[in-house]
């Protein structure tokens, strides 16, 4: 096991170190491991099953063993006398490491730095992204002026080292401008970016940041960072790419980071917020967080297969977002650079893997009131509905008429009962005395019917073993009954969109003492395909014909029944089988069922009413208690044809109950049915071999002790103060965000092939100050917000380009390209256009239709949102996987496929056009153009208030005579071509067409800056 490697590297270390004191020029972690992860590891690393010659360099007791043949790769203090020195300086190309066809060649510094290593005793460091940070003391610093917090004496003590000074202050335009995009994500006005300009008190900019770090716009800000890593998306994906419901779990995260919660208590409720004692609702919502995996709804596809790479889409993400590491890798074998065993992988997954995967209803307060509104009302007009029996025909006028209505309606349900009562069935219902299944999980309920649970397949078969009822059994019950735990309330356990709660029997077998027995006829009480339409009764269950079968689509949420007549009647024996296959191209077995037999001699049919009106209906008329009648007489008045006129306005408030959101969440399978995990050769679902039990990854911290290995411990494990990586991965995450790159460029990597960091003690110092200031991420803000460090301005001098062109030495402040919804945004912020409605189901703002519904499959028609939808923040734009907002990914946000810890900047010409003509810029143009057409004032002084709408800051002169030029020269091309003005408008004969066209245009043309797309 890889936790006793850090026993062992520390045993090792000490022999190693015994041979030569460390060199000072040449540091392991800084200077070596990175060559030997790049260039070596892959051959000779963690890895067995592809390591070559025997030979195991990422390890000390490995690198110091004799190779398979014999020769020692290295002999600390003797390069010489070391097997790695000789083969990466040979000439010999045979014999040269790394082999020429790898096309690694090391350098000539390389080479040196390897040779010095050696030289200096081989010492080996544990890799610094495995040990616990602790907090280092702040730096001593020459200009003690200027650090503003901790995090300015680590970053200045380091440009003192390099000869370099900080930049000065950003002007207090361009701070207010960076800081309302980094905290609210979102511009100042210019009236908002004057007050805090003209503002003298001392602490100001502080007010400013905790204003901001309040508003509710933070959490919509903060929000789509944490939704790339969460892979949100509002379809499916795959072919079929059919919209899903799960925007609850996105409203959830912006007002989780609204309220501060705790980074750890925003992690435990993701991971298993299901799991905590009496979860609330929202806690339930939370765990969507895993639920945003794709789901692939192909008619080919085995649902266990591909349940089984969502769960390698669970382990990776969780990888990533907490722990910073490339855990996929392991997925097939071990991994070949970091220490991470193939085995430790699928212990890591056996965490997540035994949660099923439900959907829950969300109603709003509004939607309660109104459900319970109309239920009342139901409820009275149903009690009302015995006054609302018709008067006899020829009734006597001088008579009472309400006496008369009751004995109408006494008379009329009498008769009604009498002829039921002939007709009605007596059913017993049969108990299992065993159950089997090839893969749910089945009980047995105390009203004698079963509920099934746990996964599903293409072709599930249940097995049911009953004592053999006495001689005479005529025909066979099937109900299918409705349960809340199951997809639409069942009764079936279909899954996907349109078909949820649906099912399809396929063969209704049945065999006494291990003969088969025959039935001859079947009926149903609904028989309907979800798609395709086509025969799907009851009779087609004993056709032998798998492919065939009954299904009740369209009466999702209520009970059906099928009623199978046996060819004869049984004859006496021990025991009967009963097996029910349920074979269709998606899962489609039952959830909830009841089986009942009966004596009944001739033909029996299926009845529509409830099983337990039929039951009633059986039984002599002296055996029925007052209760007994009145349930009759109410079932009678929901059916008499008398009543069907009054019933219509019962059926129409039912129509109108309002249907709740629904959102995806887990639910943790019950311990005494856990689902297995098996360690999977080469990856392959087809492939399991031993399974494995949840366990942590060695290399780092054990679980809590005492603590059950389950989801919760796990979510608990991640955030434990002792793992050294959650901290350090979730501040540079955001360091990131706010300065362009992570103190570690990878963020998306800490290990081995990850970048070192490039202020390690800073990472330290801001891991442990995070945790202890309480998981806060508004307190992490404004720490980094309020230094002197984020406060520099971004000016590049022609030293800095020199020195440092990346600003990895952060001699200068953040400067990088706004990301894609944050643009969209600005630009309806611009343009007083952006709606401040926050949450609610997904929008569809203005874009070509004919994104979403060209091909075959997946299609969506775009029909473009209304109001102030239309207007909504980018975070609520309806995102489809296979076809995402075109707007989005011309500047480069995610699919929602994978998660995604760093998005990557582009710039293309693209990006350029998409600026100009893009409908939503365009009417944020018109806007604006409109808008200062039609402004009073002096021309000047309006384009110079239309600059400041859109890039904050004052114009200097030559840039409004500029401005001044353009709008001349526009408004006088287009004077002489109205033609274009009315083109340009989108209008027929417009107004002051000229003018307004021009200011249009000169609003677009600003709005197409680089400077306004960017955080300076």
């Amino acid at each position: 096991m890889m936790r006793s490697l850090c026993l062992v590297l520390t045993v090792v270390l000490c022999a190693v170190c015994s041979h030569s004191a460390a060199s000072a020029a040449v540091d392991f972690n800084r200077d070596v491991r990175p060559i030997l992860s790049a260039r070596c590891f892959k051959c000779h690393g963690p890895d067995e099953s592809t390591r070559e010659s025997g030979l195991r360099l990422d390890t000390p007791d490995g690198a110091l063993a004799e190779a398979d043949s014999g020769a020692r790769a290295i002999v600390p203090g003797m390069p010489g006398a070391s097997e790695l020195i000789r083969r990466i300086e040979s000439d010999d190309e045979y014999e040269r490491m790394p082999p020429p066809e790898t096309k690694q060649h090391l350098t000539p510094e390389e080479i040196r730095i390897l040779r010095e290593w050696v030289a200096n005793g081989a010492g080996y460091d544990l890799h610094w992204a495995w040990v616990a940070p602790t907090r280092p003391d702040l730096p001593q610093v020459q200009a003690t002026d200027w650090p503003r917090n901790g995090i300015d004496h680590f970053i200045l003590a380091r440009l003192e080292a390099e000869g370099l000074e900080p930049s000065p202050e950003a002007d207090r335009y361009t701070l207010v401008r960076r800081v309302y995009l980094d905290l609210i994500g979102l511009p100042p006005s210019p009236a908002e970016a004057d007050a805090f300009v003209n503002d003298t008190a001392p602490d100001a900019y502080e007010q400013l940041v905790d204003r901001l770090l309040a508003s509710p716009r933070y959490g919509e800000r903060w929000a789509r960072p944490w939704l790339d890593l969460a892979r949100y998306a509002d379809t499916n994906g795959y072919e079929k790419d059919r919209p899903r419901s799960v925007w609850p779990y996105r409203d959830w995260v912006i007002d989780a980071l609204n309220a501060d919660m705790p980074f750890d208590q925003f992690t435990v409720e993701q991971i298993a917020g299901d799991m905590l004692p009496n979860p609330t609702r929202d806690q339930l919502v939370a765990t969507g967080f895993h639920r945003n995996t794709m789901l692939n709804e192909e008619g080919g596809i085995d649902p266990l297969e591909f349940r089984f790479y969502s769960m390698v889409d669970r382990v990776g993400t969780t990888a990533t977002t907490w722990l910073g590491l490339t855990l996929a890798c392991a997925q097939c074998h071990t991994h070949k650079y970091d220490p991470i065993p193939h085995e430790e992988y699928y212990q890591f997954m056996a965490f997540l893997n035994n949660a099923d995967e439900i959907k829950l209803e969300v109603p709003t307060e509004e939607q309660q009131q109104r459900r319970q509104e109309l239920e009342d009302q139901i409820a009275a007009l149903q009690a009302e509905l015995a006054g609302r029996f018709p008067l006899p025909e020829n009734a006597d006028a001088a008579a009472d008429p309400e006496a008369l209505r009751r004995q109408h309606l006494e008379a009329s349900f009498a008769k009604w009962l009498a002829a039921e009562q002939q007709q009605a069935v007596e059913w017993t219902v049969l108990e299992p005395s065993q159950m089997e299944s090839n893969i749910a999980r089945l009980e047995t309920l105390p009203d004698g019917s079963i509920l099934a649970s746990g996964d599903t397949t293409k072709r599930d078969v249940y097995e049911l073993t009953f004592a053999a009822p006495p001689a005479g059994v005529t025909a066979f019950r099937l109900e299918a009954l409705p349960h809340d735990s199951l997809p639409a309330h069942g009764p079936g356990r279909t899954y996907y969109e349109g078909r949820e709660g649906d099912f399809f029997l396929s063969e209704f077998v049945l065999n006494l003492d291990g003969q088969p027995q025959t039935f001859e006829s079947a009926t149903e009480t609904h028989a309907k395909l979800a798609i395709g339409g086509g025969d799907a009764n009851a009779a087609l269950c004993i056709d032998g014909e798998p492919h065939t079968g009954w299904s009740a689509s369209g009466n999702e949420g209520r009970a059906s029944q099928a009623v199978f007549n046996l060819a004869k009647p049984l004859s006496a024996g021990d025991t009967i089988s009963l097996t029910m296959i349920f074979e269709r191209h998606y899962a489609a077995a039952l959830g909830r069922f009841r089986i009942s037999w009966t004596t009944d001699e001739g033909e029996v049919t299926a009845k529509t009413r409830p099983a337990a009106i039929e039951e009633l209906l059986t039984r002599p008329d002296e055996q029925l208690s007052a209760e007994d009648r009145d349930l009759l007489l109410r079932h009678y008045l929901s059916v008499a044809p008398e009543l069907e006129e009054a019933r219509k306005q019962i059926d129409q408030l039912r129509s109108q109950i309002p249907e709740p959101a629904t959102t995806l969440i887990f639910k943790e399978r019950p311990a005494d049915h856990p689902r297995p995990t098996y360690v999977h050769h080469r990856g392959e679902f087809l492939q399991p071999k031993d399974d494995v039990q949840p366990g942590p990854l060695g290399i780092l911290h054990e679980l809590p002790e005492g603590a059950p290995s389950n989801r919760l411990t796990f979510a608990r494990w991640l955030i434990d103060p002792h793992n050294p990586l959650v901290g350090r991965v979730t501040v540079n995450r955001h360091w990131a965000a706010l300065f362009g790159t992570g103190l570690v460029r990878t963020t998306e990597d800490f290990g081995y092939q990850g970048e070192s960091p490039s202020h390690p003690e800073l990472l330290d110092w801001l891991a442990v100050e995070f945790i202890r200031r309480g998981w806060s991420m508004k307190e992490l803000h404004r720490l980094v917000v309020t230094s002197a460090t984020y406060r520099q301005s971004s000016r590049v001098t022609p030293e800095l380009q020199q020195r440092d062109p990346n600003n990895r030495l952060l001699a200068r402040g953040p400067r990088t390209r706004l990301e894609a919804e944050l643009i969209r945004d600005a630009m309806l912020q611009m343009a007083g256009l952006l709606s401040g409605k926050i949450g609610g189901p997904s929008v569809f703002p203005p874009q070509p239709a004919s994104i979403t519904t060209e091909g075959a499959y997946g299609k969506l028609q775009w029909k473009v949102s209304e109001g102030e939808d239309r207007y909504r923040r980018g975070l609520y734009t309806f995102a489809k996987r296979t076809a995402p907002y075109a707007m989005f990914t011309t500047f480069d946000a995610p699919s929602g496929e994978a998660c995604v810890p760093r998005r990557e900047v582009s710039n293309t010409p693209l990006q350029a056009l998409t600026l100009l003509n893009d409908d939503v810029f365009m009417e944020a143009a018109r806007h604006l153009g409109n808008e200062f057409a039609a402004a009073e004032g002096p021309r000047q002084d309006r384009l110079a208030e239309l600059f400041r709408r859109c890039l904050i800051r004052p114009p200097a002169d030559d840039e409004l005579q500029q401005l001044q030029a353009f709008l001349t020269s526009q408004r006088e091309h287009l004077r002489q071509h109205p033609q274009q003005a009315a083109k340009i408008l989108g209008e027929e004969s417009p107004a002051d067409g000229a003018s307004r066209a021009a200011w249009l245009l000169t609003a677009r043309a600003i709005l197409n800056l680089d400077e306004t797309i960017t955080k300076d």
